[in-house]
């Protein structure tokens, strides 16, 4: 089985110093003098190519289904309980919900938000 490799967390330039800045917001250092444009060593990892993942397990959910939206029990046809994920969008309201959920649990589908 296929594990996705795990990442280190990019931080933006210098986002340790301002409060204004968010920790997890990447940027690309732009600047000329810039030490982590110039890749020195202690100066945060940059987003690069290498850290991609292979494309048969890219945008899967962790549990290895790929996530599937659904707002009405039509979008629930065709489905593969092997294969895909179900999560029901935000708008739908309670009822709709409980009868998509109904459905989902009579073809097997895992819920990713009940």
């Amino acid at each position: 089985m296929i594990i996705k490799k795990k990442k280190p967390t990019f931080h933006r330039q210098r986002s340790q110093f301002f409060k204004r800045l968010k920790k997890l917001g990447w940027r690309r250092p732009r600047g000329k003098d810039s030490k982590q444009k110039r890749k020195m060593k202690a100066s945060g990892y940059r987003v690069e190519i290498g850290y991609g993942q292979p494309k048969t397990i890219r945008y899967l959910h962790p549990s290895g289904f790929k996530d599937v939206r659904v707002f009405n029990i039509n979008d629930l046809k065709g489905l593969d309980n092997k294969v895909h994920a179900v999560r029901i969008g935000s708008s739908v309201g309670k009822k709709k919900r409980a009868e998509i959920a109904k459905k989902a649990g009579e073809m097997k589908l895992k819920m990713l938000n009940k």
